[in-house]
Formats: structure tokens, sequence, C-alpha cells
């Protein structure tokens, strides 16, 4: 299965980094200061092999990207090479896709898109590789969630893993939307229903707050996970690097 990796989540919003409950657009937890590109080496130097960037501006449709930041990221000195970087937050297009690819982003993380425009997802892994490719279900009450959670579908989280699979996605990435940004924990029969649902690695996120909550999705049989709130709040800084 590989070595199970914790993996700082770098939000970007108006090019600085920030954390916000709940994905609700007003709510923010945290907002830094600091240069993103310092805050991503910083993880990389504590010892992160991987780091999950999110264009919320992207994300949420906004007219302007961060784009240049994620560049900026994935070229400096302190991350590359050194760390692999998955990207998401409004990747809609063939041609948005293949821009963060071709500055060396490891994987790209399509959302909505995946859903809406399967063909997309299909067409990047041919010309690209499945390894490149990651889709991200943001489940609601065990019904996937689309639009930056604005909207429910009817969908199961389970039947659109295995869709997302078919469709050639290497991993993917599994959002509890009902726990995230709470930091009140996960729920473990959830993650292992979805996990066990298909066969290609699976990350999870949402909830995170605990050592104890990372041991659980390991033993879930998750590949990683991804923390946000918790990081930056100082609840588990010290996970980073941590072999768990």
């Amino acid at each position: 299965m590989g070595h199970f990796e914790v993996i700082p989540a770098i939000d970007l919003r108006g090019g600085r980094c920030v954390q916000l409950r709940q994905g609700r657009k007003e709510e923010e937890i945290f907002s830094s200061a600091d240069n993103p590109v310092e805050i991503a080496k910083k993880w990389v130097m504590q010892g992160a092999t991987r780091l999950h960037v999110i264009d919320l501006d992207g994300a949420f449709q906004a007219t302007k990207n961060n784009f240049a930041v994620v560049k900026n990221i994935a070229e400096s000195e302190g991350v590359r090479g050194k760390a692999k970087i998955q990207v998401g937050g409004g990747i809609r297009s063939y041609e948005a896709a293949v821009k963060f690819l071709d500055i060396g982003v490891d994987r790209i993380i399509f959302g909505t898109a995946a859903l809406k425009s399967p063909n997309l997802v299909e067409t990047v892994v041919n010309e690209f590789s499945s390894g490149r490719v990651m889709v991200a279900l943001d489940v609601r009450k065990g019904k996937v969630a689309i639009d930056g959670w604005r909207e429910t579908t009817g969908l199961a989280a389970k039947d659109a893993a295995k869709e997302a699979e078919r469709m050639g996605a290497g991993s993917l990435l599994f959002t509890n939307i009902d726990v995230e940004g709470l930091m009140m924990g996960i729920e473990p029969k959830i993650v292992e229903e979805f996990v066990s649902a298909v066969s290609v690695p699976v990350v999870i996120a949402g909830g995170v707050s605990s050592i104890d909550d990372v041991e659980r999705i390991k033993e879930a049989g998750a590949s990683g996970v991804v923390i946000g709130s918790a990081l930056y709040t100082g609840k588990l800084a010290g996970l980073v690097g941590l072999a768990v």
C-alpha cells in the first residue's frame, strides 16, 4: 500500500493562506499574513512529502485565481524535488489542468468537474496518467455535494467513488462535510465504507483533529490524510512528517 502520508492543506484565497469553517466563504478560522511559499517550505522542512494546495478563489469561481502563487510554491527551492503537490479548486477545463501539470504539479484534483464532465477526467488520464488525476468527493450525509458544497446531489458516495475509479482516477479524496472544519473528530465507519468501496488509494480530509483520528484513518486502509485547521491552530502542529 505504500507509506501513509500526512498531508498539510494550503488553502489559498486572495494570495494568502486561510482556513474556512465548513467551507463557508464568510467563516475564516485562520488567515496568515505569511507568504504561502514560506508556509509550504515550513511544512516540507518539517517532513511533509506531499502538499494539498487548494485555490479557493477558483473553487468559488471568483474572477481571480491563485495560479501564480501555486506556481511559486511548486517552483520554490524548498519544495521542488522534495515534496509532491496536489492541486484543486475550480479546475473545470483541460487547459486549466494542463497548465498546472506543466508547472510540475504531481496530481490534479477534479471535484465538481468529474461529475459534470467525466470525459474531461478520462482525457487527462489518457494524456498523462491515472496517477496524475485525483477525484475529490465531498460528502454530506452519505451523498455527494458539488459546486463548493452549495448543492447536494442524490448520488451516493460509494457509487460516485466507483464511477470515478472507472473514469481512470488514480486516487480519490474523500471529505466528510458533516465534520469538516469543526475539529471535532472523524466518523471512522463512514471512512471505512468509502475506502473499501474502491481499490485505488483514498486520502481522507475533514474533521481530523487528533492523533487518534489519524490512526483510525490509517487503520481504515486510507493512503493518507489531509490536515488543515488542526495544523494551523496548533492542535496537531507536530504531526507533519511523523510516521504514524
